[in-house]
């Protein structure tokens, strides 16, 4: 039975529909705003927006009026079925909603809303990937302790790609490489400011438009996905090559049979017309199966390209919502930690400076092992937001805790704390305690 069906079946049997509420009504939070209403069964209650126009725009789009701002009985307001908008994240945590979906892009916001709302009784799907390379490991585990569900959400590039790994090892092959394309050009000095033109033309928020072109948005996708999917990563920003879809198999393959990877199980991306796709690079040295797959098309082997030409951002994110309440599990999670992406000057640094943080002007994300960045001190970009420079470092400097002095005032830098003490073995129920 689909999704739609279930959906309905439940709201049958409940009298409503599952009722979300939404962090962030900008581009990403509109269109799912937008989906989501097109969905039987579901329903956006609540936004969370610090520019509440925003939320009144975003559920007028999806036909939504007579929106109720801020003030009154918002529990009941939701219960009706009125459309709540209010400005503090944390107030959708008091609501009768069953997914709380975060759809910010800010780690700070995330950390907030999914550690609130997990001890809260909600469930947690992200649109924020740069909050689950940061502190996913914990948010999940904390969410199996407590019954609910935290999930990275579909229609993002790590969750498609996961789904073809899965695939692929479901079927028999051996994961070699997982990835996606990069539809910008890589230009790490990029910032807001140097794209405002392009922005404009696309009409896009320049900080996101700039942490796609500086790469930070490629390099936290990736760590996603080498956690999500028990994955490596072979060196620091990974390889990033030119390919053709034809030509993956033949890229990402072991150096020693043409390639250009030095060892396999590994997460990577390209540039080239591989983009908006994601793929899957897959082995076997069966020659049954080599006839086989030879016979359907898929090339002489043993190196196969599984790829999947698109990924639908918000519009896919619902799904994301479905899974975890029908079928309580999340679409992607951290099941390992083997990636970070650590905070890279973007232009000389002086001291005293603050740090603005994803998608600024001083600051880029570089993927790295997890075991890179422990043995070399580096900080996360997701914690770099907010700290203070307390030395003079060049431009492309990798930064260390003694580089720059991360805000512990915030609650993603104490669940990230938490998080490093979870993954030294201690258990999560004495780390909530504390």
């Amino acid at each position: 039975m689909s999704y739609v069906d279930r959906l309905r079946a439940r709201e049958r049997e409940l009298g409503r529909p599952v009722r979300i509420g939404l962090v962030g009504a900008g581009q990403m939070g509109l269109g799912f705003v937008a989906q989501a209403g097109r969905i039987d069964g579901m329903e956006v209650a609540a936004i969370a927006d610090i520019a509440p126009e925003r939320g009144v725009r975003a559920f007028a789009r999806a036909g939504r009026h007579d929106v109720l701002t801020g003030t009154g009985d918002l529990s009941t307001a939701v219960a009706q079925g009125r459309p709540v908008v209010v400005t503090d994240a944390l107030a959708l945590t008091g609501l009768p909603i069953d997914v709380i979906v975060d759809a910010s892009g800010v780690p700070e916001v995330g950390a907030q809303v999914a550690f609130s709302g997990l001890l809260a009784g909600k469930d947690v799907a992200l649109l924020n990937v740069e909050c689950d390379v940061t502190v996913g490991l914990l948010l999940s585990t904390m969410a199996t302790g407590l019954g609910r569900v935290y999930t990275v959400c579909r229609g993002d590039e790590p969750v498609e790609c996961k789904a073809l790994v899965d695939y692929a090892r479901d079927i028999g092959f051996s994961v070699i490489c997982a990835g996606k394309g990069k539809n910008n050009p890589l230009d790490p000095a990029a910032t807001p400011a140097s794209l405002a033109g392009q922005a404009a033309v696309k009409g896009m928020n320049p900080h996101m438009l700039a942490s796609f072109v500086d790469g930070s948005k490629t390099m936290i996708e990736m760590a996603a996905l080498a956690n999500g999917a028990d994955l490596k990563v072979a060196r620091r920003g990974m390889t990033g090559p030119y390919s053709t879809v034809d030509g993956l198999s033949s890229v990402f393959r072991p150096v020693a049979d043409g390639g250009q990877l030095t060892e396999t199980g590994v997460v990577d991306y390209c540039t080239g017309p591989v983009a908006p796709g994601v793929f899957v690079i897959g082995h076997t040295e069966d020659p049954v199966v080599a006839e086989e797959m030879a016979y359907l098309g898929m090339g002489p082997g043993p190196y196969y390209t599984f790829y999947r030409p698109y990924h639908l951002a918000s519009v896919e994110a619902p799904l994301s919502v479905a899974e975890a309440v029908l079928d309580r599990k999340p679409s992607l999670v951290p099941v390992a930690w083997n990636a970070e992406v650590l905070a890279t000057a973007k232009r000389d640094l002086r001291a005293g400076e603050l740090i603005d943080g994803i998608g600024g002007e001083t600051v880029y994300g570089i993927t790295d092992s997890a075991e890179a960045a422990r043995a070399g001190d580096h900080v996360p970009l997701g914690l770099a937001g907010g700290a203070r420079v307390l030395r003079d470092v060049p431009a492309g400097t990798v930064l260390t805790s003694a580089d720059i002095a991360v805000d512990e005032t915030t609650t993603i830098a104490s669940l990230r704390r938490l998080q490093d003490r979870l993954l030294l073995g201690e258990p999560v129920r004495d780390l909530i305690a504390a």
